[in-house]
């Protein structure tokens, strides 16, 4: 069985969320369905968009968790954005987190060093 995730993101100023996203998934949106939303797709069949709807702006929160979390958050600051705030858990997973400039949360997680 194949199931395939699209989390959502609102955003309300779809040209600066869109930059925003670009900047800290490191590429463009893989596929743009219309004017007011933006698809990346982080691994097969899993996916993450902005839509504009400024109603809803600033709610959403996400974790993605990822095999290279030192890297990809280096990466990550090497376009220019820092974590929000960073957590090392009693279990030793790690979660650093960003806040969009509606304040919606992405966090990426990794395991334990």
């Amino acid at each position: 069985m194949t199931v395939d995730l699209f989390a959502g993101i609102p955003v309300r100023d779809y040209a600066a969320a869109a930059a925003w996203y670009e900047r800290l998934l490191g590429a463009p949106p893989s596929f743009l369905p219309n004017d007011s939303e933006a698809v990346w797709e982080l691994a097969e069949h899993r996916y993450v968009f902005i839509e504009v709807r400024p109603d809803h702006a600033g709610h959403a929160m996400h974790t993605v968790f990822v095999s290279d979390f030192d890297a990809r958050i280096a990466q990550i600051a090497e376009r220019g954005l820092e974590p929000a705030g960073r957590e090392t858990y009693d279990n030793g997973v790690r979660k650093a987190t960003f806040r969009d400039p509606d304040g919606n949360e992405i966090g990426f997680g990794g395991g334990p060093v």
